[in-house]
């Protein structure tokens, strides 16, 4: 069994293993479960500092985009689709999907978005009914002021969507302070449960938007609005997978008691750099490190699959590699959640510079004492 330092899914606590092998009761029926779902989900508002209603459904994170989507799009919506990364630009096929018109604004995909420039574009072109942006775009790493651009985009009445996946439970968001409207989550990245849940946060003016359509929403299991009463009701639209939340709620429970997690994400990730830099391995972005993964280009003469390879053979470990314009181009290490302690990124360090120095890579210093000792 490999070890995953992949910038998702991440490691998971045995308590949260165990409490998904509890004995299942029927969703459907359990008037328990009712209960235990929205004290869950109450609390997910409490991370997030929020009152906007959460909830979970079934099925892994790319639900919740695709929901938000299909749930806020009509035919012929103009969408603006905040790209400065591979998922940031993905946003565009769902509206396109429901029937939108989705409108680019493209950026420079080694940097965050520039607020400045994001600002005179709206101020030329803001006939939008709602936008998109990635709060930490996996694939580069890269993060996003997503309360800063919620605002700016509020202030000329578009509401915002925004996937923060594997930004949240790592980086701090405060939903009290932004005005975003639907915020989507996955349960497999800092928040370190498995796979197969996604949570999301909706706005009471996102409901509104969605009660006050022309058109039905276009589909059944991405359709938001039906969870909006399930308490009152006692129904949900669909069966519950309740082994996997109640081992998300003990992944909540160990992030809600731990209160060095946002500054130990902070000083891995940061030392994780310096030690890269140092051993004089190049990082994809310019600026706007998230503190949950680290992207770092494949050097010149291996390829990443000898790389990757290498790691998982030799030492065990399992990173990213990484699709669409990435390919082949970069790797990705995971440092959220259950990955975000230093001893088992310094032991990744290792393992990538054995790797590499086996392919005859030249390193330029130990990268793990580095590593130590800025952590």
């Amino acid at each position: 069994m490999y070890r995953i330092m992949t910038a998702g899914p991440t490691q998971v606590r045995e308590n949260v293993r165990i409490a998904r092998s509890q004995e299942c009761s029927n969703p459907d029926l359990d008037q328990e479960f009712f209960d235990f779902y929205r004290e869950t989900c109450s609390l997910l508002s409490k991370a997030m500092h929020t009152e906007n209603k959460a909830l979970i459904l079934g099925g892994e994170g790319i639900l919740g985009l695709e929901a938000a989507c299909a749930s806020l799009t009509e035919p012929g919506d103009r969408v603006l689709i905040i790209d400065n990364g591979i998922f940031g630009k993905g946003f565009a096929d769902f509206v396109t999907i429901y029937g939108g018109n989705p409108v680019l604004f493209t950026m420079d995909y080694h940097k965050p978005v520039e607020i400045e420039t994001l600002q005179s574009y709206l101020e030329q072109d803001h006939d939008f009914k709602y936008a998109t942006v990635v709060h930490c775009d996996t694939p580069s790493g890269v993060l996003n002021d997503v309360e800063g651009i919620s605002k700016i985009l509020d202030s000329y009445g578009i509401m915002t969507v925004t996937d923060s996946v594997a930004g949240m439970f790592g980086e701090p968001l405060d939903l009290s302070d932004s005005k975003i409207d639907i915020l989507c989550g996955g349960s497999q990245k800092a928040l370190s449960a498995p796979p197969g849940l996604t949570m999301l946060w909706v706005s009471e003016r996102a409901f509104r938007a969605m009660e006050d359509r022309k058109t039905p929403i276009a589909s059944f299991y991405a359709n938001i609005l039906l969870f909006r009463d399930y308490y009152e009701q006692k129904a949900f639209p669909y069966t519950m997978p309740i082994s996997d939340i109640k081992g998300l709620r003990t992944a909540l429970d160990n992030f809600l008691e731990d209160e060095e997690v946002y500054q130990r994400h902070a000083g891995i990730a940061a030392a994780t750099r310096k030690a890269l830099t140092a051993g004089g391995i190049e990082l994809y972005l310019e600026s706007g490190w998230s503190n949950t993964v680290t992207v770092l280009k494949v050097p010149e003469g291996i390829t990443d699959q000898q790389l990757l390879h290498g790691m998982e053979k030799d030492y065990n470990i399992m990173i990213s590699g990484c699709f669409d314009v990435l390919a082949g181009k970069v790797v990705r290490i995971g440092h959220m959640g259950e990955n975000a302690y230093p001893q088992k990124v310094a032991e990744t360090l290792a393992a990538l510079q054995g790797t590499l120095e086996k392919l005859g890579v030249t390193v330029l210093c130990d990268m793990t004492a580095v590593f130590s000792r800025e952590i």
